[in-house]
């Protein structure tokens, strides 16, 4: 969900930052529970030592990722802001989402697929990525609020819930045209709520 909507490049300052996204990054395409820190390491480019400086422990790596997804979500968010209506900020999250369709067929939804793992455990992490994602989920209801929709809560669950069914569908099945057609009919179901002028 959070790497879905392309966003202006913005650099990147120092390694603890590296490592969160690093961090993120691999424990969406490996899981949390294959990846090592050394693999983080890698993909961050810093020695491995480097890591125990900024993360003691795994779990807190984990914490950062799911930090590295709220940062993105305020990217993704402040970028469709950019968009005069509603409805348009609403389409350009869903055409950014398809776009992201490869990497959802390879790894599934960058979100989804961490809140998955993380609800198999007992340490509340779960809870923090789900306080991510209600950010998403909240932004997604002010949209459609704004269009005059009384039931924006409802249409914000199902647009989300649209996005990690496709997501979850395209990964299985590896077949990125799913996320494409599902993305064209989330469109037009959304130009169907704009009120008539």
């Amino acid at each position: 969900m959070t790497d879905s909507v392309p966003r202006a490049a913005t650099p990147k300052t120092g390694k603890r930052e590296r490592l969160a996204d690093a961090a993120a990054k691999v424990f969406h395409e490996q899981g949390v529970e294959k990846t090592t820190i050394a693999d983080i390491a890698r993909a961050a480019e810093v020695p491995v030592g480097n890591v125990y400086y900024y993360f003691k422990t795994k779990d807190q790596l984990v914490q950062a990722a799911i930090s590295a997804h709220a940062r993105t979500v305020q990217e993704i968010i402040a970028a469709l802001e950019l968009f005069d209506a509603p409805a348009e900020r609403l389409k350009a999250l869903v055409r950014g989402w398809v776009d992201q369709r490869d990497l959802a067929a390879q790894f599934g939804c960058p979100s989804g697929s961490l809140a998955t793992e993380l609800d198999k455990r007992a340490d509340g992490l779960d809870r923090e990525l789900a306080i991510v994602m209600r950010g998403l989920l909240d932004w997604i209801d002010t949209q459609f609020a704004a269009m005059g929709r009384t039931d924006s809560h409802e249409l914000a669950v199902a647009l989300l819930a649209a996005y990690q069914g496709i997501s979850l569908l395209t990964n299985t099945f590896r077949d990125p045209a799913m996320m494409e057609a599902e993305g064209a009919r989330l469109e037009r179901w959304i130009d169907s709520l704009v009120p008539a002028t």
